[in-house]
């Protein structure tokens, strides 16, 4: 069957078309993306204002229209932390589904966790032993830990790239008290919210998805000779300050970083090397595999159910 998987992201809209059935690895046969930063058109209320919801709009339509080009069978729609954590949230979520005939669903931080979390042990297999999965989107940060299907322990936090850049980050190039201020803030939030079960993770396979972990990857091989599969917390430090000397036009042009995510990139390294550092992790291998897959895998198994 073809399934289209709508991933509403904070950074993204973006449906990717698989080929799959139970029992077999989906194919990606084609995609559609649109690039709509859905934090930066929240209000002083914390709502999404008039023009994003607009934009957000065309960006489904243009999706579904995608999809329906490609003869999927099904589209499997969900937001995340972007229009989750919003004032207007559930009442966007009503009025897409309803005007673009989709079921659009909201996905909790937890949720998304565990869905990555699936997608990362099909992808690795068993002989990967017991995981610990990072993922950093747009919006927000997930957790997860275990040593089967579905993790022991998830934790979903505000310490998404993007959500962070507009909240903290001035200047091109970056201001060294914004990001003085934001290393402060990502420590906090660690810090008072990593509970014990996933401090003492007792992991022996450590991963990370995202495309915030993978452009980190590409930066560190290049600068520093590393394996581009892995990212080395020692090669993450050194290179944040490097990062963070850099205009955006100048990020932008390193090997491996779109323009869109020149500007955040410095956020998202960050809070890559706090939740390494809390966690005490020295090195995660990058799976391309992540919450797309994991929403489509946990289709099929239900399908054959």
């Amino acid at each position: 069957m073809r399934l289209g998987v709508l991933d509403v992201g904070s950074n993204t809209i973006h449906l990717q078309v698989m080929d799959a059935h139970p029992g077999a690895r989906p194919t990606p046969t084609t995609n559609y993306k649109v690039e709509l930063r859905l934090t930066e058109y929240l209000d002083a209320t914390g709502a999404i204002s008039e023009e994003g919801i607009s934009l957000l709009h065309q960006a489904i339509s243009e999706s579904v229209a995608h999809a329906r080009k490609n003869e999927t069978d099904e589209i499997l729609a969900f937001a995340t932390s972007a229009i989750r954590d919003s004032k207007n949230g559930t009442a966007i979520i009503a009025e897409i589904s309803q005007k673009h005939g989709i079921e659009l669903e909201i996905l909790e931080g937890d949720e998304e966790a565990k869905m990555t979390f699936l997608a990362v042990r099909r992808w690795l297999g068993w002989s990967a032993g017991k995981l610990l999965v990072l993922d950093i989107g747009g919006g927000s940060l997930e957790i997860a830990t275990g040593i089967d299907e579905n993790p022991e322990a998830t934790l979903s936090l505000p310490l998404g790239a993007a959500r962070l850049t507009r909240e903290f980050l001035n200047g091109d190039p970056y201001s060294s008290k914004s990001i003085e201020l934001l290393g402060n803030h990502v420590e906090q939030i660690l810090t008072k919210n990593l509970p014990k079960t996933l401090k003492s993770h007792d992991a022996n396979h450590f991963v990370a998805t995202s495309k915030t972990f993978r452009t980190l990857a590409r930066i560190t091989a290049n600068w520093f000779g590393d394996n581009p599969k892995f990212l080395e917390k020692d090669s993450l430090e050194k290179a944040i300050p490097r990062l963070a000397e850099m205009t955006d036009k100048s990020r932008a042009d390193l090997p491996g970083v779109s323009t869109s995510r020149a500007r955040q990139i410095v956020a998202g390294a960050v809070v890559a090397y706090s939740v390494m550092d809390n966690l005490d992790v020295h090195e995660v291998e990058i799976c391309p595999w992540a919450l797309r897959e994991g929403i489509v895998l946990r289709r099929l198994d239900w399908l054959s159910n």
